[in-house]
């Protein structure tokens, strides 16, 4: 089997590509990423020189990548290429529309040319807006409350709309939040796992009562593992396992592990659109045989325990001059 994954030098794509070699040997992987701030080549060293391994320096809104990664043909696509910052959508929204919209269009007129036997979406919960009470189903409304969810959604319509008017074989995932090792230190858990390291304060937005859903990286693949092998056409599929915490839950947590107390906590203005609570209701991807396999606290005691034990991986990546940006920015606009 060949499969063509995008994004794959992220944090998610490339635990993706190394749970995929790991598991399905048989299996031939072609990497197409950009190479963005966020896609660190570092994250498949350990890989990139695997025979049924390929990188493909590229852009998925761009046809010309797009065929020089489809080669002779490839039997799947599963992109989890995407702009995903929040913070960086409401300042930098163009990025995100040209990636995660027209990138998805890109991806779909290239599957329908070259008669791909499935396309495997990777997206969010985000798309389905705020929810104050219950879960989200995947029959439920989008109301995208950000740039970037209203990008997510959009490339999620369309792979709706190529299944209805084209009859694709493609699937939908809107996943919970991802955490674990080797994430970008632009997101909550590692910002504030490598600040504490640092001796720095962790800025909480608002009052930190946003609740999130979450979900280990590994368990992220297996789900995907089971789609590619299971997942019906046409179907969407919420992907979540439950635990929802607060962000000062998660802060709190973080902290005891470190040995530090509240006196870390810096309390920032909160966000344009904050959504204040996500949950899903994945049922449908339980019946398929999918379970969870960590504890959240478990997870978070490997992520923490990664980010100590790899200082010289993420020391590399984190300068810090973004939240001073971003922060400007907020100010300037407040």
């Amino acid at each position: 089997m060949k499969i063509l994954i995008t994004g794959g030098a992220g944090f998610m794509g490339s635990t993706f590509i190394k749970y995929i070699l790991k598991n399905h040997p048989d299996w031939q992987i072609v990497n197409l990423d950009k190479l963005t701030y966020a896609g660190n080549p570092e994250n498949l060293k350990e890989v990139e020189n695997c025979q049924n391994y390929e990188f493909v320096k590229g852009d998925i809104a761009n046809r010309g990548d797009v065929e020089k990664a489809i080669g002779d043909g490839v039997d799947k696509i599963i992109n989890y290429a995407a702009e995903t910052h929040v913070d960086r959508s409401i300042l930098e929204p163009d990025a995100f529309i040209k990636t995660d919209v027209f990138g998805t269009f890109t991806l779909l007129e290239a599957m329908r040319q070259h008669n791909v036997a499935q396309y495997i979406q990777i997206s969010t919960d985000e798309v389905y807006g705020s929810i104050q009470n219950g879960l989200f189903t995947e029959a439920s409304p989008f109301e995208p409350n950000s740039p970037y969810a209203a990008s997510k959604a959009s490339g999620d319509l369309l792979c709706r709309a190529y299944f209805k008017t084209y009859n694709l074989p493609i699937i939908v995932t809107h996943s919970c939040n991802f955490y674990g090792p080797n994430q970008y230190p632009e997101k909550l858990i590692p910002l504030f796992v490598t600040n504490l390291l640092e001796d720095k304060k962790v800025p909480v937005y608002g009052k930190g009562n946003q609740s999130r859903e979450w979900i280990f990286t590994n368990d992220h693949c297996r789900a995907i593992e089971l789609l590619a092998e299971k997942g019906q056409p046409g179907e969407v599929y919420n992907i979540g396992t439950g635990w929802c915490k607060e962000n000062m839950e998660v802060t709190r947590f973080i902290l005891a592990e470190l040995g530090f107390g509240e006196e870390k906590i810096e309390f920032v203005k909160d966000r344009p659109g904050h959504d204040l609570r996500y949950a899903l209701n994945s049922q449908k991807l339980k019946n398929l045989g999918w379970a969870h396999s960590l504890s959240w606290e478990e997870g978070m005691r490997r992520t923490i325990s990664w980010y100590k034990e790899n200082e010289d991986r993420w020391k590399k990546i984190k300068s810090g001059e973004y939240l001073e940006y971003y922060k400007r920015q907020y100010a300037e606009r407040s």
